[in-house]
């Protein structure tokens, strides 16, 4: 076993929550109030000039801002870190034709305000492990003297010791909608098992399959995008009928919604690392695909259709990406990223690049050599050749073998797991 220093998230209870909850109410509502300034901000500017400003040019710009002083400055910072974020995100799917997509709102409710996050970094807290407390800096504004903080009394999980971490990164207050909760942002070193075997694996991410998996022996597996598209339909549609888009059912919705896409990526990469451990597999090797939204040719976004764009730009790539690294990390698998040019054009079996190859979404066939195979798979195979040249086979013919017919894993809503297609039963 190898020892790893990796990033825990530990979630505590504040003991003293009766003698600390109005105190942690003024910065919850602080950081709803500025970011709502910045909010106001980044729409002024957009309308002006099309522009959205950069969270350390937001943060340039509002530190003279009364509202900024109401946090501890590391704790603004954060807050219009977020909104940026949010804004470039919408702004991502807006040039790339989602037209649902709505840019970030107002963190208010009439005239009230909700408890927002608030995040304090190194210079914002201080950690007494001995007696389990935490200070917590205010803003400024909301202190009665120079000195002024907020000591809360912390509860973890009997199995967390934070004295043990090897670093606390951050602290977080975070509104549960009953209570305040801290969430403990720490670096913690762990034992990773040790590689399970040399082979590679290549895994395709695409628009009707989320993911194609093609390995080093020959065999191969895709996992349809059905569950996360019949999702996206009922929460659009559910969505779509409240009154106000900013109203708590459509919240309600929203949170509902991200939470059964975080759990389909969290099982997806769980499933994809312990089958790549059963196999052997020591290096997952994995479609770049950060510049998917670009036409390099012509220098624009790429037009992947209406429903394509709309289906491309509401996954959250680098997320699903990061979580398979980090599974795979435990397990001892690399994770590799490679360039996806022309994996979609090339023949896994001769070499041969050719557009019209790719017949359909899902057909690929080679007019050179013969080969028929699924177009996803084909191209997962360029993905691991990238990175372990060796043929999967040896002259044989692959045409309607594991190119062209691989097997498929769904996923199950009464089990929450994924599993062969002939054995889900919803």
């Amino acid at each position: 076993m190898a020892k790893q220093v990796v990033t825990r998230t530990y979630t505590a209870s504040v003991r003293n929550h009766k003698q600390v909850s109005d105190d942690l109410d003024s910065l919850g509502f602080a950081a709803s109030k500025l970011w709502n300034v910045g909010r106001w901000t980044i729409s002024r500017v957009w309308d002006e000039i099309g522009y959205i400003p950069e969270h350390d040019e937001l943060t340039a710009y509002l530190k003279s801002h009364k509202r900024y002083d109401d946090l501890h400055s590391q704790s603004s910072q954060r807050v219009l870190q977020e909104l940026a974020e949010a804004f470039n995100g919408w702004y991502g799917k807006r040039r790339n034709g989602d037209t649902r997509a709505n840019p970030p709102g107002y963190r208010k409710h009439g005239d009230d305000h909700p408890r927002s996050t608030v995040t304090f970094k190194n210079k914002g807290f201080k950690l007494d492990t001995k007696y389990n407390r935490v200070r917590l800096s205010k803003g400024s504004n909301l202190k009665e003297y120079w000195s002024d903080f907020i000591l809360c009394e912390y509860e973890t999980r009997p199995d967390v010791d934070l004295s043990t971490v090897e670093n606390v990164q951050q602290v977080r207050g975070v509104w549960t909608g009953d209570e305040w909760e801290l969430h403990f942002v720490c670096k913690v070193e762990i034992e990773v098992s040790d590689t399970p075997g040399e082979k590679t694996v290549g895994l395709d991410l695409g628009i009707n399959n989320f993911a194609a998996l093609a390995y080093e022996d020959g065999h191969a597996e895709l996992y349809p995008l059905n569950c996360l598209k019949q999702d996206d339909y009922y929460f659009s549609k559910r969505i779509a009928r409240c009154d106000d888009t900013d109203s708590e059912q459509a919240t309600r919705l929203n949170q509902n919604k991200s939470a059964r896409r975080t759990h389909y990526f969290h099982t997806l990469s769980k499933h994809i690392v312990q089958r790549c451990a059963d196999e052997g597999v020591g290096t997952i090797v994995v479609g770049d695909l950060s510049g998917i939204r670009e036409d390099e040719e012509h220098d624009e976004a790429k037009n992947w259709g209406k429903h394509g764009n709309l289906d491309l730009h509401s996954w959250a790539f680098d997320r699903f990406t990061d979580l398979l690294a980090y599974k795979a990390g435990m397990e001892g698998i690399t994770v590799e990223q490679v360039s996806e040019r022309d994996t979609s054009k090339l023949c896994s079996c001769c070499g041969r690049k050719r557009d019209t190859n790719r017949v359909e979404r899902g057909l690929y066939a080679c007019d050179e050599c013969g080969t028929v195979a699924n177009a996803d798979v084909n191209g997962a195979e360029n993905i691991r050749q990238k990175v372990s040249p060796s043929l999967a086979t040896d002259g044989v013919d692959r045409s309607n073998g594991w190119l062209a017919q691989p097997s498929t894993f769904l996923f199950d809503k009464e089990t929450g797991a994924f599993a062969p297609r002939e054995q889900v039963t919803s």
